[in-house]
Order: C-alpha cells, then sequence, then structure tokens
C-alpha cells in the first residue's frame, strides 16, 4: 500500500540582536545577526529540487528459508533485492519527476556515479545529448562511472548494476520485463515515476 510522503523539517536558527542593559550603562555592540546560508547551486541544465523524495513504499519480502530434506543441509532464504520507491507521475511528467529525485539524491550525499536512469519512451534529453557524440563516447562514459548515465528501456541492458536505478515510465509501458529490468540493474534502492496503478498492478501489489 502507498505510503504518504513526509515533508522534511528544516530547522533554522539566527541570534537576535542582544537587549540593551538597563539605562544607566552602556550597551554592549550588538553581534550582527548572520543571514541565510546561500543556497547549494543546482546541476547545469537542471532545475533544483522542488520536492523532497516520498519514503519507501514498498520492500520485497523476505523468502522464509525452505525447511532442509530428511538427509540435506537446509537451504539459505533468498537474498532480498533493493527497495522499490514509488513517485506517481504522468507520462507527461515522469521525467521531470525523475529529474527531482535525481538532485535530491546528489543534495542528500549519493555520488552522481551511483545513480542510472532509464526511461520507458523518448529517451531523456542527456542521453540524445551524450548519443550526439556517438555510441563509442556515449558508451565509454558510462564505463567510466564518474557521472549520472542516462539511457532507455530498449538498450538499457547493456547498462551495469549501480547502487540506485530511477525508472521514468514517460510512455510505452511499465512491463513486467521493464520494471525486472530496471530492478535488477538495482544494487540497493529502485525508483519508480509514473502511473501508480499501472505500476502496482505489474509489481503485483494491487492498485
Amino acid at each position: 500500500m502507498p505510503l504518504i510522503p513526509e515533508e522534511p523539517q528544516i530547522h533554522e536558527s539566527a541570534q537576535g540582536p542582544r537587549v540593551t542593559p538597563a539605562s544607566g550603562r552602556t550597551a554592549p555592540t550588538p553581534r550582527p545577526v548572520p543571514g541565510p546560508r546561500p543556497a547549494a547551486p543546482s546541476r547545469p541544465g537542471r532545475p533544483g529540487p522542488q520536492r523532497p523524495v516520498p519514503p519507501v513504499q514498498r520492500t520485497p519480502r523476505d523468502v522464509a528459508p525452505a525447511k532442509p530434506g530428511p538427509s540435506g543441509p537446509a537451504v539459505p532464504a533468498a537474498v532480498a533485492g533493493p527497495q522499490i520507491q514509488l513517485i506517481p507521475a504522468s507520462a507527461e511528467g515522469a521525467i521531470d519527476a525523475a529529474e527531482e529525485a535525481v538532485d535530491l539524491l546528489l543534495d542528500s550525499g549519493r555520488a552522481p556515479g551511483d545513480v542510472l536512469v532509464i526511461t520507458t519512451g523518448a529517451q531523456h534529453p542527456w542521453a540524445e545529448h551524450e548519443l550526439s557524440f556517438g555510441e563509442t563516447a556515449y558508451w565509454a562514459q558510462h564505463d567510466a562511472g564518474d557521472d549520472v548515465f542516462y539511457t532507455d528501456a530498449a538498450i538499457a541492458s547493456r547498462a551495469g548494476s549501480r547502487p540506485v536505478v530511477v525508472l521514468a515510465v514517460n510512455g510505452g509501458a511499465a512491463s513486467a520485463d521493464v520494471l525486472s529490468l530496471a530492478h535488477t540493474r538495482a544494487a540497493a534502492l529502485l525508483i519508480v515515476c509514473g502511473d501508480p496503478q499501472q505500476i502496482n498492478a505489474v509489481l503485483g501489489t494491487g492498485a
């Protein structure tokens, strides 16, 4: 069942001017009130983060270990896969939602090379830009692993695993094959941006 996103609480404090002592005494010079810290610069060509990534919606259930046979050892439990997080978005807004998720991941400390973005429909503008230099340079950037890599579902099977995969369902269909591919490429976290009913139906969790 989808969970309600929680807004982060930002605590700010500032030292106000010191109260002037009673008359007859010289008040010490008040300390200047510190101004707000400058906002962190946005990544070139992308809008800054506007909303937090919602909390994890669903995590794969642990598979209970099989009972041992009469004369054999116990079969170990299946290894849990990555967490799955769903961000509701229309097909037209899926890329924007994915971009916000990427910006928030980077702001939270994730390295750019930790993130792989996959689209199900039209290619992400950054993928189109990198492919304009040729496929050799495009995949060389992937192999370097020092920046966010953008690809589409048609060729994502060539991409390697990364800690975080962001899947933008911006067209086509969020088929079981596409979700399975994105799931196998995510080592720790899979963020899916798209229609919740369509995605939950494929994931088998219900609408």
